[in-house]
C-alpha cells in the first residue's frame, strides 16, 4: 500500500474525517480529569502563598480544623520530607514548599486541605492562619534583585552563531536595530488543573489531564518514592493543555500523599486563579535585533539576542534564536539568550514555546528593513528564501515558505496595497495589510502501540497517547484504517491510559507524526503476519506467492494479479485474532530510544538536530488591520494564513487547528498579557474578566490554505504536525499591520489602543 513516493498509503490518508470521538464530547459522555467516578472521594482545597518571596513562619489550624468535616490539613511541617520536589521543565527543582517553609513565589501551594465536601474544605481554606517572615521580591525585569546570567552552555545545542556579524553590520549600506518585548502570558485551558488520587493498597491510580502519560506516572512514582509498576495514570480526554501540562507539578504529589493518609479518593478542582500559579506559564522576552543588507536587500547581518524571565532555582529558558538564525539566507549571525532570576514560579512550554515570541522580533525586524528599502516585505523576504539551513549548512528537507506567501497573497488580496504608510482608508478606519513568515520544526519520537485484528475485520489499537483536543483519536484511527485497508469506523482507538505502551510526551507538535507512524509500523506488523502465514500455507490463492507482495485492501488479503481472499480467512489461519506490539524509533535515535519511554524519558528528534537535514514546516501570515482616527481602537476584519506541512492526516481537523493558532495569534498580539504587580510580584488579573482573550466578534473572517506539500525526508509518512506553527508570526503580522494603518511602530506587545493615541 503505496503512493508514487513509496509511502504506505491507502484511500483513508489525507482524507476528511469526523472526529470519532465527536459523539461522545457534544453529548457530554467524554470523562475528562475530575469527571472519572471513584467510590466516596474526600474533597481538596489548596492554601496558596500571600508573599512572592521569604519563609512560612508558622500555622494557625485551629479554626480550619474546627470546620465540621475536616479530614486532614497537609503542610510541609506535616509531610516532613514524605514527598520529593518534581522536577521543572528543565528537569532542575521546581519551585514548591513540600521539603522546606521557603516561598519561592506568590501563589505557591503551602497547604491542602481536605474535608468530605467541596464546601467544607474550601471554608477551611479560607480558615487557615499563615504566618509570613516575608522578603522584598523581585517581579521582573529591571526589578532591585533581580539577577541576570547567560543561559547555560549546552555543547550539544550551541548558541547559533556564523561568520561575524557586528563586523557586518557595522560596514553594511543599510542596516536596522530595534529592540523588542512580549509579555507573560498564561495557558488558560478551559479544563481546570484537576487531581483525584485513588489507592488500592500499594497502587495509585491518577486521573489527571496530562500530556506525558508515562513521565507522570514515573515522576510521581520519584516523588513518592515507590515503585512505577505501581502507578497508573489515566486522562482520556483533556480539555486544552498547550504545554501546561507537559510535566509534573506538586499538586499531583500533595493530593497522592493525603489519599494514602485518609485510605480515601480525594479529588481536587483548584480554581481559575489558582491555576496562574501551580501550573507553568509562558514568561516575559525582552529581544534586541540588528539587520543589515545590501541595496538589493539581501541580508549580510544578523544579530538576535533575548532575555527571559525565570525562577530562583531553575535555568529554564526557550531560547528562541535556535529557529530565528535559520529563517533567512545570511552570511553573518550572532545570537545570544540570557536568563534573569525573580521571585517568580517556574515558567514552561506553551504554545510553540520558542518561536511565538522570537519570530515576533525578527519579523518585525524584517519589515522595518523592508520598510528602510522601500522594498515589498514579501519580495525580502524572497531574496533571502534558502534551500539550505544557514547555520547548519544541512539542506532543509523541504521549504515551500514561498509557495505559501504567494498563495496567501492572492488570496488576501496583497496587490491592492499601498506601500505608504497610512495612505489607506475607509472612511473614519485607519487600513493596514501586514504579513509575516511562519514556522515550525518538524519533530518525532519515538513510540510504542498495540494492535489487535479480528476475523471480522475489526481493528483495536492501544497506545498511552494523549487526546488534547486536537483530533488524536481520529488521526490514530485513520492511519490504522488505511494501514490495514478497513474503514475508520471499524477502528477502535484507546488512548490516554499508562496501561497502554508509551508515546512521547504531547508537546512540541511530534503527536501526529510519532502515533501515525508507530501505528503503521504495526499494521505492517499485521500485514506481514497474515501475508507469510497465507504464503506458508502453499495452497489457494497465493501458492507461490511473495509475502511482500501482499496486500489489504478492504477487508480483503490481496496479491499479485488482483488474487484475494477474505480477510476473516487469514486471520483464523493463525488462530483467529491477530495482535501486533510494535516500536517505532525514528532515524536518528539510538535502538534502545523506545525503552526510555518506559522510564519517563523523553527522546526527542528535532528539526534542527538531525544529521541529515533540517526539517521545518512553513506558513504565512496575512492581517488586515483597522484604527479607527479618533478612538483608535484596533480591529482585525480578515486573516488569511498559508501552511505548508507535508502530508495531512486528516484536514477537517487540520483546519481547525491552523485556525485556532491563528486566532491564539490575534489574541497574543492585541489581548493576552498577564499583568505584575511589580512591588509585589504577583498576578493582578487572574480571571476570564481581567485576562483578555477574544471573542467571535473580534475575529470575524479567518481563511486558511494548505500548500500541498510531499516530504519524503521528514519521516516515512512525510507528517510534520501542525499544533503549534498556526500561531507563530501572527503577532508579527498584526504589528507590521498597525504600522501599515497608521505609520507608528509598535515594539511591545500586546498592542492596545492607548499606544496609538
Amino acid at each position: 500500500m503505496a503512493d508514487g513516493a513509496g509511502r504506505p498509503f491507502g484511500k483513508v490518508f489525507g482524507k476528511p474525517s469526523p472526529r470519532i470521538d465527536g459523539a461522545l464530547k457534544v453529548t457530554g459522555a467524554a470523562r475528562y480529569g475530575s469527571d472519572e467516578p471513584v467510590p466516596n472521594p474526600a474533597y481538596a482545597w489548596l492554601v496558596t502563598s500571600t508573599i512572592a518571596r521569604g519563609r512560612v513562619a508558622g500555622f494557625d489550624l485551629a479554626a480550619a480544623k474546627a470546620v465540621p468535616g475536616v479530614l486532614e490539613i497537609l503542610t510541609h511541617e506535616t509531610v516532613q520530607g514524605a514527598v520529593k520536589s518534581p522536577p521543572g521543565p528543565d528537569g532542575k527543582p521546581t519551585t514548591t514548599t513540600l521539603e522546606s517553609e521557603r516561598v519561592w513565589h506568590a501563589g505557591q501551594i503551602v497547604a491542602l486541605v481536605v474535608a468530605d465536601t467541596y464546601e467544607a474544605a474550601r471554608e477551611a481554606g479560607h480558615k487557615v492562619a499563615v504566618r509570613y517572615a516575608e522578603e522584598a521580591p523581585s517581579a521582573t525585569f529591571d526589578s532591585p534583585g533581580a539577577a541576570e546570567q547567560p543561559k547555560p552552555s549546552n555543547p550539544q545545542q550551541p548558541e547559533p552563531a556564523k561568520g561575524d556579524a557586528e563586523a557586518a553590520f557595522a560596514k553594511a549600506p543599510l542596516k536596522i536595530e530595534a529592540r523588542y518585548s512580549t509579555p507573560t502570558q498564561h495557558h488558560n485551558p478551559l479544563e481546570l488543573f484537576t487531581t483525584t488520587c485513588v489507592w488500592d493498597g500499594p497502587r495509585l491510580t491518577i486521573y489527571e489531564p496530562s500530556q506525558s502519560m508515562w513521565g507522570l506516572k514515573n515522576a510521581l512514582a520519584r516523588q513518592l518514592g515507590i515503585d512505577p509498576a505501581n502507578v497508573r495514570t489515566v486522562s482520556h480526554f483533556v480539555g486544552g493543555a498547550f504545554g501546561s501540562r507537559g510535566a509534573a507539578t506538586s499538586r499531583t504529589a500533595w493530593v497522592a500523599l493525603a489519599a494514602r493518609r485518609l485510605k480515601r479518593a480525594v479529588k481536587l478542582v483548584p480554581t481559575r486563579d489558582q491555576g496562574f500559579t501551580i501550573a507553568t506559564f509562558r514568561a516575559e522576552t525582552r529581544q534586541h535585533v540588528k539587520l543589515a543588507a545590501d541595496r538589493d536587500g539581501k541580508l549580510l547581518a544578523l544579530v538576535h539576542e533575548g532575555a527571559e524571565v525565570t525562577s530562583r532555582p531553575s535555568n529554564y529558558n526557550v531560547s528562541g534564536v535556535e529557529t530565528t538564525a535559520r529563517m533567512y539566507a545570511c552570511p553573518n549571525v550572532t545570537t545570544h539568550v540570557s536568563v534573569v532570576h525573580a521571585d517568580r514560579s517556574t515558567p514552561g512550554f506553551m504554545r510553540a514555546p520558542p518561536d511565538t515570541p522570537y519570530m515576533f522580533g525578527l519579523e518585525c525586524a524584517m519589515d522595518e528593513l523592508a520598510q528602510a528599502l522601500g522594498m515589498d516585505p514579501i519580495e525580502l523576504r524572497r531574496v533571502n528564501d534558502t534551500a539550505v539551513d544557514p547555520i547548519s549548512g544541512k539542506p532543509f528537507s523541504s521549504r515551500s515558505l514561498m509557495k505559501c506567501f504567494d498563495a496567501a497573497a492572492a488570496k488576501f488580496g496583497w496587490a491592492k496595497r499601498d506601500p505608504k504608510p497610512a495612505s489607506m482608508t475607509d472612511g473614519d478606519w485607519q487600513v493596514g495589510f501586514g504579513c509575516a513568515t511562519s514556522c515550525y520544526p518538524s519533530n518525532i519520537g519515538p513510540a510504542a502501540a498495540r494492535l489487535t485484528l479480528t476475523p471480522q475485520g475489526k481493528a483495536r489499537i492501544e497506545l498511552a497517547a494523549h487526546e488534547i483536543g486536537t483530533g488524536a483519536y481520529t488521526t490514530v484511527a485513520i492511519a490504522v484504517a488505511d494501514g490495514l485497508g478497513l474503514k475508520v469506523s471499524d477502528v477502535t482507538v484507546e488512548l490516554g491510559d499508562s496501561r497502554f505502551p508509551p508515546v512521547p510526551v504531547a508537546g512540541g507538535s511530534n503527536n501526529a507524526a510519532s502515533t501515525t507512524n508507530v501505528a503503521m509500523k504495526a499494521c505492517e506488523g499485521v500485514r506481514s503476519r497474515l501475508a507469510l502465514a497465507a504464503v506458508k500455507n502453499n495452497a489457494g490463492a497465493f501458492a507461490g506467492a511473495d509475502a511482500a507482495g501482499l496486500k489489504l485492501v478492504s477487508g480483503k488479503l490481496v496479491g499479485p494479479g488482483g488474487k484475494s481472499e477474505p480477510l476473516a480467512k487469514a486471520v483464523a489461519r493463525i488462530g483467529g485474532v491477530v495482535e501486533v506490539h510494535a516500536e517505532n524509533v525514528p532515524e536518528g535515535l539510538p535502538p534502545d530510544a523506545a525503552q526510555g519511554l518506559y522510564q519517563g524519558k523523553m527522546a526527542m528528534v528535532r528539526g534542527t538536530g538531525r544529521k541529515d537535514v533540517t526539517a521545518y514546516a512553513f506558513g504565512a501570515q496575512f492581517v488586515e488591520v483597522r484604527v479607527h482616527r479618533l478612538t483608535r481602537e484596533i480591529r482585525t476584519p480578515r486573516v488569511v494564513s498559508a501552511f505548508a506541512a507535508g502530508t495531512i492526516v486528516n484536514p477537517l481537523t487540520a483546519y481547525s487547528q491552523f485556525m485556532g493558532g491563528a486566532i491564539w495569534g490575534l489574541s497574543s498580539a492585541l489581548h493576552e498579557a498577564t499583568e505584575i504587580d511589580p512591588s509585589a510580584a504577583r498576578y493582578v488579573n487572574t480571571n476570564f474578566a481581567d485576562y483578555l482573550i477574544p471573542v467571535n466578534a473580534d475575529v470575524p473572517q479567518v481563511d486558511v490554505i494548505f500548500v500541498p506539500e510531499e516530504d519524503t525526508r521528514v519521516n516515512p509518512l512525510g507528517v510534520k504536525g501542525i499544533g503549534e506553527i498556526g500561531i507563530v508570526g501572527m503577532n508579527a503580522a498584526v504589528a507590521n499591520a498597525v504600522f501599515h494603518a497608521t505609520g507608528k511602530r509598535i515594539r511591545d506587545l500586546p498592542i492596545r489602543m492607548e499606544d496609538l493615541l
